[in-house]
């Protein structure tokens, strides 16, 4: 996304918190609608092809194999 709105968002969200404090608003840029429609399967990957990949999923990072040669011997 532009950086230009990028900043602009961000502005109105800031002066949507000054006018009215008790509204909470959650700003989602385009790599977090990415990433939900990835975790949730939303889209077939065919149709993403133009959109950019995220560069990490969302959650925790997933350990496949953990070696511990202290234990071994």
């Amino acid at each position: 996304m532009n950086q230009k709105l990028v900043t602009k968002k961000n502005r109105k969200v800031r002066r949507l918190n000054e006018l009215y404090p008790g509204i909470r608003c959650r700003v989602l840029y385009q790599r977090d609608y990415l990433h939900l429609v990835l975790k949730y399967g939303l889209e077939e990957p065919d149709q993403m092809d133009d959109a950019p990949v995220p560069t990490r999923l969302p959650g925790l990072p997933e350990v496949t194999a953990v070696q511990d040669e202290e234990r071994a011997g």
